[in-house]
């Protein structure tokens, strides 16, 4: 979900084939798959579609194109399930690859882009539009509704946490994600590498394997990193990353006396995909 700023490999379906895309947050710019577009173009199967991409490549090469060499990679779910990494192309190299292919469904699918921009831009105007899209998203994966709410208030205090290193001049991307890290160790134990494998996870969104209890002791570390950042205005990395690691001792001291009162670990191994049917809550 594009809301999260975390790397989604995602699927958008034109008429009856599905179309792989992702939002680069960064570039602000969607990236497809070049061999998703190839076989809605061609309407043929993704084998064939591959072997037509590997053929227009050739040709384009030969016509002294660019389109090819500005082509970019992205590592993206196949139907085996397994990540691969896939051509592809923002908006504006899919239409200049559109007239290289002779469809009747040209027109339709530039019409379908305009359409996928149009939502990114309606979700960037209206943020409410993402924050409705990612619950019916949730409530379809199974998510309770009170472990909904939990899910969609951590983005809210996520992203006041974020404005604030943004404004103390942390770079984005390796900045924020070492600052997370740091966080994460401090408060639960382990670092975020460590907390996904406790929870046997992979690619997945580690917030979205969280139990409720998980979910707060982490708003709890970020929400007080976030106030102590707003008091002190730190000034770059080494100042940002001293005010989230006392944030984050505040949920550690949370997590310790809750273990103390309750007898039991507070980070869980329970993941939404060995839960089955996604009801977030500590083992008995």
């Amino acid at each position: 979900m594009p809301i999260m700023n975390e790397p989604t490999n995602k699927i958008k379906i034109f008429e009856d084939k599905r179309v792989r895309y992702e939002w680069d947050e960064q570039a602000e710019k969607w990236w497809f798959s070049v061999v998703d577009i190839c076989s809605v173009l061609t309407d043929s199967d993704y084998h064939a579609a591959r072997n037509y991409w590997k053929w227009l490549k050739g040709k384009l090469n030969a016509e002294g194109s660019e389109l090819v060499s500005n082509t970019n990679q992205l590592k993206m779910k196949s139907s085996d399930g397994k990540f691969y990494n896939t051509d592809v192309m923002d908006t504006e190299q899919v239409l200049r690859l559109i007239q290289s292919i002779p469809s009747k469904k040209a027109e339709p699918f530039k019409l379908w882009l305009a359409k996928v921009g149009s939502e990114r831009i309606d979700e960037t105007v209206d943020p409410e539009l993402s924050i409705d899209r990612a619950i019916q998203n949730y409530r379809r994966l199974g998510y309770s509704e009170n472990w909904i709410n939990q899910r969609i208030k951590s983005i809210e205090v996520r992203k006041a946490l974020t404005d604030e290193w943004d404004n103390a001049g942390v770079e984005q991307g390796a900045g924020y994600a070492a600052l997370t890290d740091l966080m994460t160790k401090t408060w639960s134990g382990m670092t975020t590498r460590e907390y996904k494998k406790h929870k046997d996870l992979k690619k997945e969104n580690l917030r979205d394997n969280m139990t409720n209890t998980e979910l707060v002791l982490n708003m709890l570390a970020e929400v007080a990193a976030t106030d102590i950042s707003v008091v002190r205005q730190p000034v770059g990395f080494a100042e940002s990353a001293r005010a989230a690691k006392e944030g984050a001792e505040t949920a550690k001291i949370a997590r310790e006396q809750l273990e103390k009162s309750t007898g039991r670990p507070a980070v869980s191994s329970l993941n939404a995909k060995n839960l089955g049917q996604v009801v977030l809550r500590e083992p008995e």
